[in-house]
């Protein structure tokens, strides 16, 4: 079985048919379920919290997470291939995905006891929980080193304090996986739990990207959170940067999935609207925008792939990451502007999910890792010369 839609290269001939299976099964989904509630929930700034359930049900939820506790022990090259479908629809609906699964699932997974597993990935993995991950501050984004958020022991556990912003999924989650900095520096992982005294979580609003996502503050006043809750096996910021290279992955997919969404949409109303007597994709420059966009999005698949393929075989470099995130979100970014061009002025409206698209993109372009961040990160990869200290 072979997906009809944007596949140049025949890059899918690649892919195993559980892969295409579950590609398959999360296009149609996405197509009966959420294209057709997504610019409503978007103009309204709210998110489909009636799908959860019917995310977990997909198997979405840790769908390449360990299986015995409740994942779905699937190739990281599907788990890419959800989240090309999922942001295909939109952004919003990609970024829960991500968070629940390379945010949360995966630290307790990586960096948990057998306990915190036991007790919370089944409940994660089947959406009865959820979570999101509390990193970035008001003043401390490309450089988590700096955080202020702290840690004190006291006995029976810690008293945290601090505050993070621009958090997925804030507001409405059961847990927080929150990163804070200990008395004697080193930055440790605490598993806050929504009912614990001090914490809360404040509704980030007029936002004009996203709309169709919880974004949140997450506030910590003298959290009291038990030595259970440590997550113990790991220590730094290797930690937090150990799930960002996750999260980071899934985006190089999903963004790659907004690209092609625009760019079918851009294909069909070239051919469809008529100017002077004849259809706009008869011209020489709108077929120069279309060929632009087609050559940057396979190139952009090819890179997905062949990065789920390392992933998998467990030759993956993070430097790798940082390369499908730069590139894949700017192709995403860039195909936005051709699709609003082509568009015209119906590219505003939202009757054709451009703009939607392309608002979206512009946070996907600043979140876990700049762009020119993610430039620091290769250049220093291939010279061996750090430009950033």
């Amino acid at each position: 079985m072979k997906l009809k839609g944007l596949d140049y290269l025949g890059i899918s001939d690649h892919f195993s048919d559980e892969e295409i299976m579950v590609q398959h099964n999360t296009r149609q989904f996405v197509e009966k379920e959420i294209m057709p509630v997504i610019e409503q929930h978007y103009r309204e700034g709210t998110f489909p919290h009636d799908l959860i359930p019917k995310f977990a049900e997909m198997g979405f939820l840790g769908i390449n997470a360990p299986s015995e506790y409740g994942g779905g022990g699937m190739s990281n090259v599907t788990y890419g291939l959800v989240c090309q479908e999922l942001e295909r629809c939109d952004s919003g609906i990609r970024s829960f995905v991500s968070v629940q699964g390379s945010l949360v699932i995966y630290p307790i997974s990586a960096y948990g006891s057998e306990e915190q597993k036991l007790k919370w990935l089944p409940k994660l993995t089947s959406g009865e929980s959820i979570g999101c991950f509390g990193l970035t501050e008001a003043d401390y984004g490309s450089n988590p080193a700096g955080m202020q958020t702290n840690a004190k022991k006291v006995e029976g556990g810690y008293l945290i304090n601090g505050s993070k912003m621009w958090i997925t999924n804030g507001s409405i989650a059961d847990i927080a996986i929150v990163w804070a900095k200990t008395e004697d520096g080193i930055v440790r992982g605490f598993i806050v739990e929504k009912d614990m005294k001090g914490f809360s979580a404040p509704l980030m609003k007029n936002k004009w990207s996203l709309r169709a996502s919880v974004t949140s503050e997450l506030v910590f006043d003298n959290v009291f959170v038990p030595d259970q809750n440590l997550l113990p096996n790991v220590q730094g910021l290797k930690g937090p940067l150990g799930c960002l290279t996750q999260a980071r992955y899934g985006i190089g997919w999903g963004t790659i999935g907004a690209a092609m969404a625009v760019y079918e949409a851009s294909l069909k109303y070239s051919k469809e609207r008529i100017q002077f007597d004849k259809p706009i994709a008869s011209y020489q420059l709108v077929q120069q925008k279309l060929v632009w966009m087609l050559n940057e999005i396979t190139k952009g698949q090819m890179i997905a792939l062949q990065v789920g393929k390392n992933k998998d075989n467990q030759t993956l470099k993070f430097q790798q990451v940082s390369l499908i995130k730069r590139n894949n979100v700017w192709v995403a970014r860039e195909c936005c502007k051709l699709a609003r061009d082509i568009h015209g002025g119906n590219g505003v409206s939202g009757e054709y999910p451009i703009m939607r698209h392309l608002m979206n993109i512009e946070s996907v372009f600043t979140y876990e890792g700049t762009h020119d961040m993610h430039t620091l990160i290769l250049g220093n990869d291939i010279t061996g010369i750090p430009s950033f200290e």
